[in-house]
């Protein structure tokens, strides 16, 4: 499986929630031999969408000429689509923002109903492209955190998607917490090999993997005492 990995968080490599993903990925590669690129999105130049729709009027062709181009090109080769970011704001970060607003070439001006809603009609086959998101938070749980980065995350895709989020995510990058963070990212593990094996992941091991790692009231605790050195 081709798969291009979108990494929004501006700490690149060492951000809390590629740690996730890269559980996930190991996972896969468990089930069977993976193409995986993945782009710092921080790193490359990503004009802002201006909302001119030139893109969806001649033939997909953006009013900017920047590296954009050329990820429209490896996302329309790929597989899986992994945007893995970190909560900012409860959505995306903007350079990731940015990326998302700019994918518009891939569609036309044209609607269709589908269902109850309304979406434009594409100017490319995408149709096998599969998507991801996996999400990582500093709060102690997941309740009213993850909805609107979920929901907009839906209603871009609406077919073919995963969705995993996981809170207390700062603790992946702390050593001193692998008592906790190393049993989760195993079950992370589970989940790529699973998901590359038959194309989804139990509902059970999903909401196991979003659990707290630790009791809500010891992750805050930690978190408050560490801002008051």
């Amino acid at each position: 499986m081709k798969i291009l990995v979108l990494n929004g968080s501006p700490k690149r490599d060492k951000s809390d929630t590629m740690h996730i993903t890269r559980a996930f990925l190991e996972g896969m590669r468990d089930a069977g031999q993976q193409d995986v690129h993945v782009i710092d999105v921080i790193d490359r130049r990503i004009e802002y969408c201006t909302g001119c729709f030139a893109c969806k009027m001649n033939g997909g062709t953006c009013i900017h000429n920047d590296d954009m181009r050329a990820i429209l090109d490896e996302i329309l080769e790929s597989d899986l689509l992994l945007f893995s970011f970190p909560l900012y704001c409860y959505g995306m970060p903007a350079p990731l923002k940015a990326l998302l607003d700019r994918t518009m070439p891939l569609s036309s001006m044209a609607m269709r109903k589908a269902g109850d809603r309304y979406e434009h009609v594409g100017q490319a086959d995408f149709s096998r492209l599969k998507y991801m998101m996996i999400c990582g938070c500093g709060f102690p749980n997941s309740k009213h955190n993850f909805e609107p980065a979920v929901a907009q995350f839906k209603l871009c895709f609406p077919g073919n998607r995963t969705i995993i989020t996981i809170p207390e995510s700062p603790m992946f990058s702390a050593p001193e917490a692998a008592i906790v963070t190393e049993p989760r990212l195993d079950l992370v593990r589970q989940a790529g090999k699973q998901y590359a094996e038959t194309g989804r992941i139990d509902e059970a091991l999903l909401s196991e993997i979003g659990s707290p790692m630790i009791p809500e009231e010891q992750y805050a605790a930690i978190v408050n005492g560490s801002t008051e050195k």
